[in-house]
């Protein structure tokens, strides 16, 4: 890229200095024309050296501008593309940090899940492990009532315990007197049926649940049914 105002300066003082000499020529004669010419040439040799020197020098200095344009237009491109770049790493650093939290989020659920499910299967295995005991305490007994209180003892459905007492109505001793019991939800003890009913039923059921007492318990529906046998025979 050239300099079109230092050359068109160049070009007017090249201008200036033919005049001069025209007008030195006129001035002083011929006698002084040689010598004229002599100077004129020098000096016109003088300004042609300059001239070139500084085209040169103007050349040199538009390839350097246009160098440093580029280099700059350079920069500003690798600027450009650095910025994306940094732009491209803070949103994959952005949703690493998203997933990672999303991980140890997901961590957190499955190990509170199993916490809770151990929870669980703790409470079951207890309630299971007390329901087992008290069947068992149950069928300890079963024997021993059947032989001497007429007393029969069958599971049915649903796990259920169903009582069927004998030798309790005078005049017909093999007459069934009914009472069916199961284990709730909670691991009570919970009266399902009574046939004939009892009155007193809703008692003698908290009574077991407090005293835990199955023998006794066996024992008042027993003495209940036989106070209603009597008080239905009078």
């Amino acid at each position: 890229m050239g300099n079109p105002q230092a050359e068109d300066e160049v070009a007017l003082f090249e201008k200036d200095m033919k005049e001069f000499w025209m007008q030195l020529k006129i001035s002083y004669g011929t006698e002084q024309n040689s010598q004229t010419s002599a100077l004129r040439d020098l000096c016109k040799e003088t300004i042609e050296a300059l001239s070139e020197k500084w085209s040169k020098k103007l050349k040199e200095e538009d390839l350097m501008i246009d160098k440093i344009q580029e280099y700059n237009n350079e920069i500003l491109q690798q600027s450009k593309y650095i910025a994306e770049k940094e732009e491209q790493l803070t949103e994959i650093k952005s949703k690493l940090n998203q997933e990672e939290e999303q991980q140890q989020t997901l961590t957190d659920i499955i190990q509170d899940l199993k916490e809770e499910l151990m929870r669980k299967m703790e409470i079951k295995s207890s309630k299971n492990k007390a329901a087992k005991e008290k069947m068992e305490q149950v069928s300890k007994i079963t024997t021993l009532f059947k032989e001497h209180l007429g007393l029969e003892m069958r599971r049915i459905h649903d796990e259920q315990l169903q009582f069927i007492f004998r030798h309790i109505d005078h005049k017909d001793p093999d007459k069934p007197y009914l009472c069916t019991l199961s284990i709730n939800e909670k691991g009570d003890y919970e009266v399902t049926s009574c046939t004939p009913p009892l009155d007193c039923i809703a008692e003698l059921q908290l009574k077991l649940r407090e005293t835990n007492n199955f023998s006794a318990f066996v024992a008042n529906i027993r003495k209940a049914f036989t106070a209603l046998s009597y008080k239905q025979s009078a």
